[in-house]
């Protein structure tokens, strides 16, 4: 081809066949891929053009030592490697593999640059894993301080900084509340009033939040005469903290006055949910 060049191993002689391109990429800095020799492509740059033959009239002149060896060992570009390969995928790119141009005439690379990446990257690593720990912590803190009341300081710590709350968990159906006990009767000093006892008993080792309880009067025939909702701040009385929940263990008594001079019930039902 027009752009094709040739370049010479000073170690072993072998001839190269290359391109302007090729060598500008690195500026012409490469490793024989027979002799592993790293030489300067383009300083070693040869001709392969036939010499001229002797004039009749000047044969004395022609030296034909003078022109190199009658034959040279031509390899393709390929067989070149970059100085930083080590010798076996140097020794699979001499054998016809197509790796870049780019790759095979590329500089070492500085073992402090390596060194200095390798750090960077454990540095990543490490902060990825402490923001993947805050995230679970963040999203976790209820059950984290209700399992290990130890991590609570920290986690109000952590929810001071990022404006949440750490709140009791929730049975979610758990069995660990129950309602032990409950009763619906006539207030005698309060015509149409009715008095709902009952109590809620957390068999948990942990604080539970309070649930809401879900209170049905029904007629005769057990159909639905009125349904009230009650929140933990209408049964559970004045001196409970509901935002603490109801403690390890512990249980919560329910009296609750029931307006019912408007309907007529012959019986009711308590349940208990979380909204």
């Amino acid at each position: 081809m027009p752009d094709d060049k040739y370049t010479r191993c000073p170690g072993c002689s072998t001839v190269f066949r290359v391109t302007p391109e090729q060598l500008a990429m690195r500026d012409g800095q490469v490793r024989c891929g027979h002799c592993k020799a790293v030489f300067d492509g383009n300083a070693q740059q040869v001709s392969l053009a036939p010499p001229a033959p002797p004039r009749d009239d000047d044969a004395s002149a022609f030296d034909e030592a003078a022109q190199g060896p009658p034959t040279v060992t031509l390899r393709d570009a390929r067989a070149l490697e970059p100085p930083d390969i080590p010798a076996e995928p140097a020794g699979a790119t001499a054998a016809g593999g197509e790796a870049p141009p780019e790759d095979r005439f590329s500089r070492p690379v500085p073992a402090t640059s390596r060194r200095a990446r390798t750090v960077g990257y454990l540095v990543a690593i490490v902060v990825l894993l402490a923001l993947l720990v805050a995230q679970a912590a963040f999203h976790l803190r209820d059950a984290i301080a209700a399992h290990w009341p130890q991590m609570r300081p920290a986690l109000a710590r952590m929810c001071g900084v990022a404006g949440c709350t750490i709140r009791p968990l929730r049975d979610a159906a758990m069995g660990y509340l129950s309602i032990d006990a409950s009763d619906l009767q006539a207030d005698p000093a309060h015509r149409g009033l009715l008095i709902l006892t009952a109590t809620v008993r957390n068999r948990a080792a942990w604080s539970l939040a309070y649930p809401y309880l879900e209170l049905t009067l029904t007629d005769a025939q057990d159909q639905v005469v009125v349904r009230r909702a009650l929140a933990p701040a209408d049964y559970a009385g004045g001196t409970a903290d509901v935002q603490q929940g109801i403690p390890p263990n512990g249980e919560v008594a329910v009296k609750v006055f029931i307006d019912a001079s408007a309907t007529t019930q012959a019986g009711y039902r308590l349940y208990m949910f979380y909204p």
